[in-house]
């Protein structure tokens, strides 16, 4: 048993693998142009998960000759709106949200961001939906505290970005999600009063296909049918702006560094086709790195994809196969099963949660190229 501990192990490491890079590109192109560029010579255009990535992508920028703007792979793909939450990584499940009576309603026009109000006659807490340039009362979450203590009404009336970039300035951003929309803030709401939240709805996607609905529009940013291709301002903390596709600037690219194998494979065959092709079946460290596998799992066509994780019953404990300390977990609810030949696995549907499988059960798996 220590034998197959130490053949699984197989590598040793002394770096930490990033799961992609950017790369700033200083020629003059057009979005189309950029976007062509980034999948011949690396992946694609620069998607941009949360303020982890925006900080990564701006150190890699040269900002020289006055170049104070770059593309970025977020595009306006025209459509239906779709609602999201301001807070990264956060699922939108249409389902949990509890509309007023005849909310949404885009009254008298295009509403796209969200408000909550107290319903006096049920005593709990009902969405609706508002013009982002309304201003008005808003609340904020800080994830450092605890409890009731990280919800704060901000009384100063906002715009919906204001309220955002103050949210993610002095806490952690607009309350999001129906968990936190709870009894707790509904004693903080006064009556007869609506409070911005951090929920919001558009036409934009990324390059890639991604889902990642975070986004960190400039204060200024208005949505204009023109102007339907997003970059970086580099020289305004790296707030984004919309410009017509047609102009030329540099850009940002990035290189995946995971890849998902859509085929079917027992959990030894999942490890040795990584080690033999890229480098390694993949690992997750924390919690930006589960956001961005989850991306590579909801494309599999099995119901759960093969982690770089195995569990020891000589030894007791679960391990990741590159040798990465287990620092973060993300287990289903009564999924992490302690037993021998015990493999895991991230489902490739619903929350993108872990479990156990038997190692001779057959699915998709993801490698890693670092």
């Amino acid at each position: 048993c220590i034998f197959l501990l130490l053949l699984f192990l197989g590598h040793c490491y002394f770096f930490t693998c990033q799961l992609f890079e950017y790369h700033f590109i200083n020629e003059q192109k057009t979005w189309k142009e950029a976007q062509a560029y980034c999948r011949i010579n690396h992946t694609d255009l620069a998607t941009v998960s949360n303020m982890t990535d925006m900080k990564r992508l701006l150190k890699n920028s040269t900002s020289t000759n006055n170049q104070n703007r770059a593309w970025i792979g977020l595009y306006n793909q025209t459509g239906d709106r779709t609602w999201h939450w301001s807070l990264p990584g956060l699922e939108m499940n249409k389902t949990e949200i509890k509309w007023n009576d005849g909310e949404p309603n885009d009254d008298p026009h295009p509403e796209n961001c969200g408000f909550i109000k107290r319903n006096q006659t049920h005593n709990d807490i009902l969405c609706g939906d508002i013009s982002c340039r309304e201003p008005g009362p808003f609340i904020c979450y800080n994830e450092t505290e605890q409890n009731d203590k990280r919800l704060h009404v901000i009384t100063v009336w906002k715009k919906w970005l204001e309220a955002q970039h103050y949210c993610r300035e002095h806490h952690t951003d607009l309350v999001s999600g129906q968990n936190q929309i709870n009894d707790e803030l509904n004693k903080k709401l006064s009556k007869d009063q609506w409070y911005a939240i951090g929920l919001f709805r558009d036409t934009w996607g990324w390059s890639d296909g991604s889902s990642f609905s975070f986004r960190h529009w400039n204060q200024a940013f208005t949505d204009d049918d023109t102007e339907t291709c997003a970059m970086t301002l580099l020289n305004q903390d790296g707030t984004w702006d919309s410009d017509d596709c047609n102009k030329r600037n540099p850009f940002f690219c990035y290189d995946d560094k995971v890849i998902l194998i859509n085929e079917n494979k027992t959990w030894v065959e999942a490890l040795y086709y990584c080690r033999e092709k890229y480098h390694d079946l993949v690992s997750i460290t924390n919690l930006d790195e589960q956001r961005w596998i989850k991306e590579k799992a909801k494309k599999a066509n099995s119901p759960y994809v093969w982690l770089g994780m195995r569990y020891t019953c000589s030894l007791g404990f679960w391990f990741w196969v590159n040798d990465e300390v287990i620092t973060y977990e993300n287990w289903a609810a009564g999924r992490k099963t302690e037993h021998c030949f015990m493999s895991g696995a991230m489902d490739s549907g619903g929350q993108h949660q872990w479990v156990s499988k038997q190692e001779t059960e057959k699915f998709n798996f993801i490698c890693s190229k670092c």
